[in-house]
Order: C-alpha cells, then sequence, then structure tokens
C-alpha cells in the first residue's frame, strides 16, 4: 500500500507530539465554530466536504462530526460505501442513500460519531469483483481471491490509515458499511484490514467465500438482502452467510420477502441496525 499523506478534513492536525498540545486548543475553537452544537434540520451541508491526496490521485469524501464536537475527546468513526451509481467527482451523490440517517437528531444524541462518504471515481469499483454482461442481460459477478485493489480501493485503504492516526478517533470503535458496489467494498476491505473494524453491515453485496477466512471470527457482520434483487442475486450474500458460519462466525442476516436491488431502504430503516453496529467494540468483543 502507499505511504500516508495528509487528509484535508477541516480537523486536520499535525501530531507530533511537542505541536499536539497547541494545536489541540486551537483546533478546539476552531472545530466548533465550523460544526453548530445543535443543528435542528437535516441538511446534507452538514457533511463538510474534504479531499485525500496521494500524488495526483484524490479521494473525495464528505464527514459528519457530532453535533458537540470536542477534539479532546474521542467518538467512533463510521466509513459508509456508496453503489455505482453514486459514482462521480461531484462530492455530493454519495450522500444518496444512508446519510440522513445519521444526521436524525436522535441518533447524532445517541451516538454522537464521526461519519465518512467517500466517494468513487466515475469509471472506478471499490471491489476487485469481474463484471460481465450474460446474454440475458444480467451481469455475472466474478469476485477474486485476493490480487491487487482498484485505484479507488487503495485510495480508500490508505485514508482510513490516515484517519485512524487522528487523536479524535476511538480506534476500537471504527466500522463499516456500505451498499451493492459498497457492500462488496465492504467485505474487500474487511479482508485486507480484519483487525480495525470493529464490526461492519454489507448491502446487497457479495465476495469470494475463499475470502471469508480473513474475518469471519473478527468481524461482527449484519448482512442484507433483497429475496428478487436482480442486480446482484441474493445468492452471493447467502453463500457468504455460509461460509462465514461454517468458518465459526455468526452473522446476523437480513434477506427481504418482494424486494428487489434497493434494499438498502429497508437495511436504512431497520430500528436495529445502530444499536448494533455501535455496541461492538474490539476491546469489549475481543
Amino acid at each position: 500500500m502507499r505511504n500516508n499523506v495528509l487528509v484535508s478534513t477541516p480537523c486536520n492536525l499535525n501530531d507530533n507530539p511537542t505541536e499536539k498540545k497547541s494545536k489541540l486548543g486551537s483546533l478546539l475553537v476552531k472545530v466548533r465554530s465550523l460544526f453548530p452544537s445543535a443543528p435542528t434540520s437535516r441538511d446534507f451541508n452538514l457533511y463538510k466536504k474534504g479531499t485525500y491526496r496521494h500524488n495526483r490521485d484524490l479521494l473525495n469524501y464528505r464527514i459528519l462530526f457530532p453535533g458537540h464536537f470536542d477534539p479532546l475527546k474521542k467518538y467512533p468513526l463510521v466509513f459508509i460505501l456508496h453503489g455505482s451509481g453514486e459514482r462521480g467527482s461531484d462530492n455530493n451523490a454519495q450522500l444518496t442513500n444512508g446519510a440522513s440517517l445519521f444526521l436524525e437528531e436522535k441518533n447524532r444524541v445517541a451516538f454522537p460519531a464521526i461519519v465518512v462518504f467517500p466517494q468513487c471515481s466515475k469509471d472506478g469499483f471499490w471491489s476487485n469483483v469481474h463484471i460481465t454482461n450474460e446474454a440475458n442481460g444480467k451481469e455475472l459477478h466474478t469476485f477474486q481471491i485476493a490480487g491487487e485493489h482498484t485505484r479507488d480501493m487503495g485510495l480508500l485503504f490508505d485514508a482510513v490509515n490516515d484517519f485512524l492516526t487522528k487523536p479524535y478517533v476511538d480506534k476500537n470503535r471504527v466500522y463499516i458499511g456500505g451498499l451493492s458496489m459498497g457492500g462488496m467494498g465492504v467485505f474487500e476491505l474487511l479482508r485486507r484490514k480484519p483487525d480495525t473494524f470493529a464490526a461492519a453491515f454489507s448491502i446487497c453485496g457479495g465476495d469470494n467465500t475463499v475470502n471469508a477466512k480473513a474475518y469471519a471470527k473478527k468481524v461482527p457482520l449484519w448482512i442484507f438482502h433483497g429475496e428478487n434483487d436482480t442486480i446482484v442475486p441474493a445468492e452471493h450474500s447467502e453463500a457468504m452467510v455460509s461460509a462465514i458460519r461454517a468458518l465459526g462466525g455468526e452473522p446476523k442476516f437480513t434477506l427481504y420477502k418482494n424486494v428487489g436491488h434497493n434494499s438498502w431502504d429497508n437495511a436504512f430503516a431497520e430500528p436495529d441496525l445502530l444499536p448494533w453496529l455501535f455496541s461492538h467494540s474490539k476491546h469489549s468483543d475481543s
């Protein structure tokens, strides 16, 4: 993987021990001015824009901080990976699905966390799955075993590493979720960083079952799929659930009857999703 470089968030820090104390003091004032303590609307502008750069490559993202954010405290960190329809460079489309959930006031109060929505490039992909179009118009997904990461996954991998250096991130409570292409990306990132995440969820995703051995017993998983999904067949999730269980893992699995590809609408409406996610900690689960 590439060496870490600066993540340009509104809360970027120089973590040199000799400078950290003074940096944190001035940062506290700056950050509190950027993020109101009691937002009253579900305004997507609360997701501040940021960019992770490596040489000429960049990964855009939107980041939501807790309403009463204090950089002297530590917070859970959540990454949400979007589907292929939200790819691009506008640094906005990735908020289409799931972003409103984290803006609900009851959730911001109950689960104060830092939430990051990265955006995959227009022609990129989160996972290194091979997709071919069949004669019947359906897509055939061939999930790879190991192999080189895509450009966007490489940037995401390094961006995650960079976020983990921030003093306000609770490294025992880092989570990832995603839908469709992003659900596939969740499995791949778990394979590449199985010791990083305290819990994860994948919506209408998939992976090569051989890869499950990397995370089956390390990361609690909740897997969702629509029974009538014709874009990413439910068999992909069913195969992963079976593989994880065969390896000693205990994934939660929700298969929605009479639901197609947009099972993320159902998953993000699950009242237990966030309580389940944030209940896990690497320290307490180990």
